[in-house]
């Protein structure tokens, strides 16, 4: 999160109100735009199953390509 400025609290924005989420088999992907954050790209956080709660794999500004085919 460090390496592109993602702060705590868009994380779980994201993962408590995404505009789309893809669930896979061990993990779920969650995305959200934050207009004006992340060089104007959406916000992708893929979070797998823990006891208790969820686990943070990774979250990363996604590319333009990528968000526009979802």
């Amino acid at each position: 999160m460090r390496l592109y400025g993602i702060v705590e609290d868009d994380v779980e924005a994201t993962i408590e109100s995404p505009d789309v989420s893809e669930p896979q088999e061990h993990t779920t992907a969650f995305l959200r735009a934050f207009p004006g954050r992340y060089g104007d790209l959406p916000l992708k956080v893929v979070v797998r199953p823990s006891t208790p709660g969820l686990v943070v794999v990774t979250a990363y500004p996604l590319k333009k390509k990528a968000w526009r085919s979802t």
